[in-house]
């Protein structure tokens, strides 16, 4: 069984991050990526997913930072 180290640095925004995940899982074909068997899907689509949220924050970084 896997475990999960990843400790949030702001605790608080673990369902803004859980809503992401899913709004991205969605726009990528995979509906209802919260309850799915992530151990059925691919390397490649769980990691579309990943890194698409890096990618989406990276961006959000970038306009705060940028004051847009």
């Amino acid at each position: 069984m896997a475990r999960n180290n990843n400790k949030l640095v702001v605790p608080e925004a673990r369902m803004a991050l859980n809503q992401m995940k899913n709004e991205i899982a969605s726009e990528l074909g995979l509906s209802n990526y919260d309850s799915m068997d992530k151990g059925n899907l691919t390397a490649r689509q769980n990691g579309y997913v990943g890194g698409y949220m890096v990618k989406r924050l990276i961006e959000q970084a970038e306009n705060s930072m940028s004051g847009k």
